[in-house]
């Protein structure tokens, strides 16, 4: 029983505000506490009958999870050159998925704490096929064109309530409800990480009863930027077809080329935000 672990650090136990993200002393605290979210998943998983457990660290720079604090039977994906962002490294050789610390997405709840869908300062919606979603959607289709399901979210109380509409069956582990962008009611650590192996164990004795999701081409996103010139920008790729002055369409035949395609155009519209070679000097 091989167990992909996909971590965000936005639905962390005790994270509430983006400045607990940004604030250097603040930071460590909680890259702290995600490091331990995520051992209590690994232990879950142990416990539930998992043989093999990968993480990929999978917020911001991608290197937040602390290696020497990490369970030694976990091995970690960290670093941020990544074709498939969150979800390096998945592939069918494993039977289960984690997304742990994960959030809502951008434009969802008012009550979702720090919500945003991939990169804040660029995306205002993303959809697939018409269906508007979050990061837990995107990366859930990754892992079922390989058809390995989604067993276990973590997070606040909102993004929980939004997966059950693509993953119905999921475990879910509910370690803050949201009262604001920035506020939220939280578990302490001790009982959150609790909560989270007991979760994560059940998610894995019951995997076999859990379907993935698969999502069947032709495969069309649609991106809603913030800004003009980041949707603008991402037309330098032939293939994208812009169909009002922030919103872009593209259509592939696989999820997969499909979730490598957006996350191109989504570094590219990054890259736009104050002009692409708006530091170049030369």
């Amino acid at each position: 029983m091989k167990i992909y672990i996909s971590v965000d650090m936005e639905g962390i136990s005790g994270v509430a505000t983006n400045m607990q993200l940004k604030k250097n002393d603040e930071y460590h605290r909680f890259r702290k506490l995600m490091t331990q979210d995520v051992n209590a998943a690994i232990e879950g998983a142990f416990q539930g009958g998992a043989t093999e457990v990968v993480v990929a660290d999978g917020h911001g720079n991608m290197s937040n999870i602390l290696i020497e604090d990490l369970d030694p039977r976990a091995r970690l994906i960290s670093g941020n050159n990544r074709v498939m962002c969150q979800m390096e490294g998945i592939d069918d050789s494993f039977d289960g998925v984690f997304f742990v610390g994960y959030h809502g997405r951008e434009g969802g709840s008012e009550r979702s704490v720090i919500s945003h869908t991939l990169a804040g300062v660029a995306v205002n919606e993303m959809r697939i096929n018409g269906k508007v979603v979050g990061e837990s959607e995107l990366n859930a289709g990754v892992a079922g064109f390989y058809k390995v399901p989604v067993l276990l979210v973590t997070g606040d109380d909102i993004v929980t309530s939004e997966v059950k509409d693509t993953l119905p069956n999921v475990e879910t582990a509910i370690v803050k409800r949201g009262i604001d962008r920035f506020a939220a009611e939280l578990l302490s650590p001790d009982n959150a990480h609790e909560l989270i192996r007991k979760k994560a164990k059940n998610a894995v004795k019951n995997a076999s009863q859990i379907k993935p999701y698969v999502v069947q081409g032709p495969v069309i996103f649609e991106i809603e930027f913030k800004g003009s010139n980041q949707a603008l920008m991402t037309t330098t790729i032939p293939s994208v077809e812009l169909i009002n002055p922030k919103t872009i369409r593209f259509t592939c035949d696989d999820y997969v080329t499909a979730y490598k395609m957006m996350w191109g155009l989504v570094i590219i519209g990054m890259s736009a935000t104050n002009g692409v070679l708006g530091h170049a000097n030369a």
